[in-house]
């Protein structure tokens, strides 16, 4: 293993510590706060196609997959995550995710990020003209041994060698913390643990890190302990959150993160997903329920909801389910 100098090393770490020191100001500034609560515009982040299907235990077809990211894509969603580049020993529903990348039909003002979760896997998706990543840790170590097969600080290690060459092919990387509100197999997380995960994935190049309560335990209360924590080393413009709801606690939790002044929320269609290495979790909130609850608030999205709640319809019927979105439940389908 090669040995880095001493004064390169030295002026790597002054490096990060000014980095950490100015995302600090930047993240504490009374003015930067209050500007985010003064934004009436939220981002969806849709992760239905990725998320919400990965469990599904009978293979989805290809082309409804892609069907599916491109009705997404054309209710004005803005961004779609469409796949994981993992093994499909691993997660066989994403086996076809060169085939889904090269299918789709793109839009120019949608982005069409997937998960990746090693150098193998980003190779794997520069391959086939992905412009965007993301990548996935946690903040409890049992879960992160049981999800991705490694301690949380060897998984910071591994998204290093990623962030670096997603780096240098000018991809982005967005970054997901998984049990930032519990943990199935270790209970309560402490949210300093969270922050300090998070601090490492944007020091590392994440332009944007999504907490994710993968087991849907949070309460309002928790979400604000949570957001308060994280925002004392990182800039509330950095962050969005992931709500599953278990416990239907996920509208909730979203109402506190925006008017703490979170702007970028994940969603999944009809409220599709779970998790593989979460005992218990159901699926994500649907999408359909945040949006209609945002438009409510006067906030705007640029989602049509009619249809968002037509491609609802559409993934449901194939999976021969009802929607758990309680919206489109309420509106039935369309005559």
């Amino acid at each position: 293993m090669a040995v880095v100098p001493r004064r390169l090393w030295q002026h790597r770490w002054l490096q990060r510590v000014a980095l950490k020191q100015k995302l600090k100001l930047w993240a504490t500034s009374t003015v930067t706060r209050r500007w985010y609560n003064t934004v009436r515009e939220v981002k969806i982040v849709e992760v239905g196609p990725r998320d919400g299907l990965q469990n599904e235990k009978n293979l989805v077809p290809t082309d409804i997959k892609v069907e599916l990211i491109d009705r997404l894509a054309h209710a004005g969603i803005p961004a779609v995550e469409c796949t994981s580049f993992v093994s499909p020993k691993w997660v066989p529903q994403m086996a076809d995710h060169r085939k889904v990348m090269g299918r789709i039909h793109r839009l120019d003002n949608v982005s069409y990020p997937v998960l990746t979760p090693n150098l193998k896997g980003l190779e794997a998706a520069l391959e086939v003209g992905v412009k965007e990543v993301a990548i996935f840790g946690a903040a409890s170590e049992s879960f992160s041994k049981k999800n991705i097969n490694c301690s949380i600080k060897e998984s910071l290690a591994r998204f290093e060698d990623v962030c670096q060459a997603a780096k240098k092919n000018q991809i982005a990387v967005r970054g997901y913390i998984s049990c930032v509100l519990g943990c199935p197999y270790e209970g309560d997380i402490s949210p300093g643990a969270v922050s300090k995960v998070a601090s490492k994935l944007v020091e590392m190049g994440c332009y944007e890190i999504s907490l994710g309560d993968t087991i849907g335990v949070g309460t309002p209360g928790k979400m604000a302990a949570l957001i308060d924590a994280v925002t004392q080393d990182l800039p509330v413009g950095s962050l969005a959150v992931h709500c599953h709801d278990t416990y239907g606690q996920a509208l909730p939790n979203i109402l506190i993160a925006i008017q703490k002044g979170v702007r970028v929320v994940d969603t999944s269609v009809a409220g599709l997903g779970g998790c593989p290495y979460a005992p218990g979790a159901s699926g994500n909130v649907a999408t359909e329920d945040v949006v209609y609850m945002l438009h409510g608030m006067g906030m705007s999205t640029g989602i049509d909801l009619q249809k968002l709640i037509e491609a609802g319809e559409f993934i449901c019927s194939h999976l021969q389910r009802k929607t758990s979105s309680k919206v489109a439940l309420a509106k039935g389908p369309k005559s």
